[in-house]
């Protein structure tokens, strides 16, 4: 009888391990399960502030909008647990590699994988959403289409939180193509066009060293440094861009 119960327990134990290994955002930021070369842009793109401010807790449902490489996935996995979802509405581009990072280690365990292009999740069904640096590759239709389906997607009163390269205000919309770099005035306008309402903004992410005039755009800055190793030194100095922090919710 005593070798039952303890099988049971043991048994109990093992299936709520995501619950006894789960971390706070501080660990998780913190875990050395997180690729060295993403660490290294903490300084830049604060995480632990970023994701405080957008109020992501561990137990949520939350949708990261084409999450590329992973940077932030590496943190929301590590801190998402049961019953918490972390979906990855992933674009073609970096489909296929970030399904390989996905099977790569149990850390992403509870992690689902949607295209970009779909409806993401069941109408009402999500507590956030989140995007980092990503609207200015959708300027016109496609980011009408994919704020939409954002807003279909979560629950009344859920989170929508968006850091974007910030353009000068009366920046037209050919240049921040071109540059990179989206106005505040443009998010705000196309996320209240298809029903959010602003919260707050943050300057979190904010860069005044970023004078948004460099040749190739926000890519000659880190990480990207388009121009190899001409002024390197000069973008190095500058940093990553300067940022816009945007919370924005579906009303109740």
């Amino acid at each position: 009888m005593k070798t039952i119960k303890s099988f049971f327990l043991v048994f109990a134990l093992l299936i709520n391990v995501p619950n006894l290994l789960a971390h706070s955002l501080k660990e998780s930021i913190e875990s050395q399960d997180r690729s060295p070369q993403f660490i290294s842009r903490d300084v830049y793109r604060h995480p632990y502030e970023t994701l405080t401010f957008f109020n992501i807790q561990s137990d949520m449902t939350v949708v990261e909008l084409n999450p590329g490489g992973g940077w932030y996935t590496e943190i929301l996995a590590n801190y998402i647990h049961y019953p918490g979802t972390l979906i990855a509405a992933q674009g073609s581009y970096y489909m296929d590699g970030f399904k390989k990072k996905m099977d790569s280690d149990p850390m992403f365990g509870r992690v689902e994988i949607v295209s970009l292009s779909s409806n993401l999740a069941d109408p009402n069904s999500v507590d956030a959403i989140v995007t980092f640096r990503n609207l200015h590759n959708w300027l016109g239709p496609r980011m009408d289409s994919i704020f939409k389906s954002s807003m279909v997607a979560l629950k009344p009163g859920g989170i929508f939180g968006v850091v974007e390269h910030r353009a000068n205000p009366g920046t037209d919309l050919e240049a921040m193509k071109s540059s990179g770099y989206v106005t505040e005035a443009h998010a705000i306008e196309v996320a209240l066009k298809n029903g959010f309402e602003l919260v707050a903004k943050s300057e979190i992410n904010a860069n005044s060293k970023d004078t948004k005039d460099h040749p190739k755009g926000v890519w000659t800055l880190p990480p990207r440094l388009r121009l190899d190793d001409v002024d390197r030194e000069k973008y190095e100095s500058i940093g990553e861009s300067d940022r816009m922090t945007l919370l924005f919710r579906k009303p109740l």
